[in-house]
Formats: structure tokens, C-alpha cells, sequence
């Protein structure tokens, strides 16, 4: 216990030799900091608010679903092992297209969802499944058609085109996704010549 004291001293004492004595300097920083971190989060929050409402808008028009009819047959073609009208399949759809629209909090539970109604085709439900290891990666690395946070981020910080970040967004997105589905195919093809 003495110990511990002791070394607390002697850290307090490195401490403060280290600021010369100028704490005023040090706190007049720490406030300076805290001021521009609270005005990055304000304006950060009111561009995350306005692209919410505007994909809330776009996702009660239907564009989730649009995007969902165009996303079913690749998901056919990628989880075989799955019916196309199970409920895990409908699961996996909706996180999928609320991820490529920037919908994070949406995506989640339908993403919780999908896993749950996978877990109920694995025989062995101490392991994932190929299925739930590529929806996974799917999940992991999506196809993000809007990036809204980064753009909210970049207008907070007075960029003069926040949009500039959507094609190199989209084209990295789906680089990252298409390698981890190889990937993922590749491994499954090597687990099942192993058996």
C-alpha cells in the first residue's frame, strides 16, 4: 500500500514538473478541446439527423424493398443452402439493402434476426456455419451506396463537398466485399475437400 502511495507521489510530481507550473495553460487547453469537440458533435448531429429522415423517407417509398428484389436471386445464388423464402433469407435481405442505404440502426436487429434463423439450419449448434460465416462477412464489409455518416462527418468539418466520398465509397465497398465472399467461398470449398 505504501508503494502505491509513493509511486502516485512521485507520478503526481512528474506530472506537474512536466507543465512547468503553467496548469492554467493545461486547463485553458483542455476547455479549448472540449469546446471544438462539442461543436464537431453538434454539427455532426444535425447532418446525421437530416440524411436519417431523408433515407427514412426513401425506405417507407420503397426503395428498400426495390433494393431487396434486386438483391434476392445474388443471395439465391450465394446461400444455396437456404430456402429463398425462409425467413432467414427475408432477414438477410432487409439488413442487407438498410446497410447499402446508410440505415446502420435498422440493419441491426435485421441482422440479429438473420443469425437467429440461421442458427435453426445448423446441425451443430456449437459452430457457425459456412452460411452464417459469409453472411458475416456480407455484413461486415456491405456495399455502401450512401455513405452518410462520412458525409455528415465531412460537413461538420466545413468540407466543400461532402459527396465527394460516394463513388470512392461505393467502388471500395464493393472491392472489400467481393474479397471477403471469395474468401469465404474459397475456405468453404477447402473445408469440404477436408471431409
Amino acid at each position: 500500500m505504501i508503494n502505491k502511495i509513493w509511486f502516485f507521489i512521485i507520478a503526481f510530481s512528474i506530472a506537474f514538473a512536466a507543465t512547468n507550473g503553467k496548469l492554467e495553460a493545461l486547463n485553458e487547453e483542455i476547455f479549448t478541446s472540449l469546446k471544438s469537440s462539442l461543436d464537431i458533435s453538434l454539427g455532426l448531429l444535425g447532418n446525421l439527423m437530416l440524411w436519417c429522415g431523408i433515407l427514412k423517407a426513401a425506405e417507407k417509398a420503397g426503395l428498400v424493398e426495390k433494393l431487396g428484389s434486386i438483391i434476392r436471386p445474388v443471395l439465391g445464388l450465394l446461400f444455396r443452402d437456404i430456402p429463398e423464402k425462409s425467413a432467414a433469407m427475408g432477414a438477410m435481405v432487409m439488413n442487407i439493402t438498410s446497410n447499402m442505404l446508410g440505415l446502420g440502426n435498422a440493419a441491426t436487429p435485421f441482422g440479429l434476426k438473420a443469425m437467429a434463423e440461421l442458427q435453426k439450419f445448423n446441425r451443430d449448434k456449437s459452430t457457425a456455419t459456412n452460411a452464417m460465416a459469409l453472411f458475416l462477412v456480407i455484413n461486415g464489409a456491405p456495399i455502401c451506396l450512401i455513405p452518410s455518416t462520412v458525409m455528415s462527418i465531412r460537413a461538420s468539418l466545413g468540407s466543400n463537398n461532402p459527396g465527394a466520398v460516394i463513388i470512392p465509397s461505393i467502388i471500395t465497398s464493393m472491392a472489400a466485399l467481393t474479397v471477403g465472399v471469395i474468401c469465404c467461398k474459397i475456405f468453404e470449398k477447402r473445408e469440404g475437400n477436408m471431409e
